[in-house]
């Protein structure tokens, strides 16, 4: 039997595939990046074929690169969450493009449901906040708006899946309709303490179970992706991107915290097998399910971390590659008073605010590009800052270190200013793909290509930052990115 694991990891501007020999070392990765699409200001869709032919052509890439299938043990799936397609069972074919973890289009239906009193309710269930970031309401809004969608989910004709469910569906030709606790936990659908889709839930949303996709738990075998070729792999691994991340960076004992720096940042915190009930605007959400064993997490959400310089390499065109961003920054000794608040797309966690809108301030003459490139990198830091602030306040203890991971994390000067705004150790693997990792991990488990210890023994580290500003100007930058998060607030109001 091989020794070689495949992880699919789905993101939000591409497809991935990695192979992994039995010491967890990458051997082959492909990448493929796929259309964004924006039709109306605050709303993000995919073309969900697009995404399944992208990963399928990555998948194929890397496995061209070994003898054939019969090499691989075992696939692990990763994915970006929320994200929300509607497929007719029949021919496998999406009703409507796949709306985006991003999209706000259903943000004020979320400040309805807010106003009719449902929200303690809710989060008492799924241990999350109203918001259009979640499945629930994207997929209501399907129902609502696409011609014949509700009377034909009523009739049992459609399915729903975030993108580990569409995937699989896809590897499986259309046999398995199924997904994992941790995507099923951001669904604002799925009762996180009884493990099963809550009937208040989707009588509130009015959603048919029939649409709903089967819940396993995040390491088992759950059947086979058959591939172009005729040949069987086994599918046994199923997480969440944020909650591959947190396994792969092994955050699995209690107060093990990681960021990963990705098109938005995500801080995730094991909690042990107890949720947290945040006090602050904090998630609680399930970190994974081994067996019989559920783990459950706290998490912030920032919405726009490495897109921020997405958006100024393609929306400015400051620079040609993202990776520019760090020599443009260093060309300057500081932000120049620039302070730049990313709310393209309103604010998520601890703010929650849907109508906060991108903001910089502190521009002068002596502005330049290094001074925009700098402040956008030290936003991203700043937002991360603000999660790390409020998960202290509700675990009472402050976070002992930061596991760090995600492109942005090989970002010198990102890492610098998060240890120094932040005043912790930031710690950073050896191997940064920490999210396809965990998905491999989890699928190895699965299949006794590992066991707990040896992936212990798997965690690397690479660099450790460290702060190297005092006290009175830490406080200074933090007072400064207060000042401009204030002024940015309900900027639609």
């Amino acid at each position: 039997m091989s020794d070689i694991i495949l992880a699919l990891d789905q993101g939000t501007t591409s497809s991935r595939a990695i192979l992994y020999n039995n010491k967890a070392k990458p051997l082959f990765t492909a990448q493929k990046e796929f259309t964004q699409i924006f039709p109306q200001p605050g709303w993000v869709e995919h073309d969900a074929i697009e995404i399944w032919q992208s990963q399928q052509a990555v998948m194929d890439d890397v496995i061209g690169n070994i003898a054939g299938p019969s090499e691989v043990k075992a696939i692990g799936i990763t994915n970006q969450r929320e994200t929300t397609v509607v497929w007719e069972k029949e021919t496998g074919k999406p009703i409507y493009n796949a709306i985006v973890w991003q999209d706000r289009r259903t943000s004020a239906y979320c400040q309805q449901l807010i106003g009719e009193g449902h929200e303690a309710m809710i989060t008492d269930k799924t241990g999350l906040l109203i918001d259009a970031y979640f499945s629930a309401t994207k997929l209501k809004w399907i129902l609502d708006n696409i011609e014949g969608a509700r009377q034909r989910a009523e009739a049992g004709e459609l399915a729903f899946g975030t993108i580990d469910s569409w995937l699989v569906w896809n590897l499986s030709q259309g046999a398995l309709h199924i997904t994992d606790v941790t995507n099923a936990s951001r669904t604002m659908l799925y009762n996180i303490h009884d493990l099963q889709w809550d009937k208040d839930l989707l009588n509130l949303f009015d959603i048919p179970g029939s649409l709903l996709p089967e819940v396993h738990s995040s390491s088992e075998y759950y059947g086979d992706a058959t591939l172009t070729d005729g040949t069987s792999i086994p599918i046994a691994g199923i997480a969440g991107d944020q909650q591959a991340a947190l396994f792969g960076q092994m955050c699995i004992e209690n107060e093990m915290a990681k960021c990963t720096y990705g098109t938005g940042c995500f801080l995730v915190m094991n909690t042990g097998n107890t949720p947290v009930t945040s006090k602050h605007k904090l998630l609680t959400t399930i970190a994974w399910q081994i067996g019989k064993q559920v783990t459950y997490a706290l998490e912030g959400s920032v919405f726009m971390g490495g897109a921020i310089i997405q958006w100024l390499r393609d929306g400015l065109e400051l620079f040609e590659h993202a990776s520019e961003s760090e020599h443009h920054a260093t060309t300057v000794g500081d932000n120049g008073g620039v302070v730049f608040v990313p709310a393209l797309t309103g604010l998520g966690a601890p703010y929650w605010n849907s109508s906060a809108r991108g903001s910089v301030f502190g521009i002068t003459r002596g502005t330049t590009k290094g001074h925009f490139a700098r402040a956008a990198l030290e936003s991203i830091a700043f937002q991360v800052n603000d999660l790390l602030s409020t998960m202290s306040k509700d675990t009472g203890k402050p976070v002992k270190e930061l596991r760090v991971d995600g492109g942005a994390a090989a970002n010198n000067l990102l890492m610098q200013f998060q240890a120094d705004i932040s005043d912790l150790p930031v710690s950073r693997p050896t191997n940064l793909e920490t999210t396809a990792l965990g998905a491999a991990f989890l699928a190895g488990l699965a299949v006794g290509h590992w066991d707990m210890d040896s992936l212990k023994a798997q965690w690397q580290e690479d660099r450790k930052f460290t702060s190297t500003i005092n006290k009175e100007d830490r406080n200074a930058l933090n007072k400064a990115w207060k000042k401009a998060i204030e002024r940015t607030l309900n900027w639609l109001d």
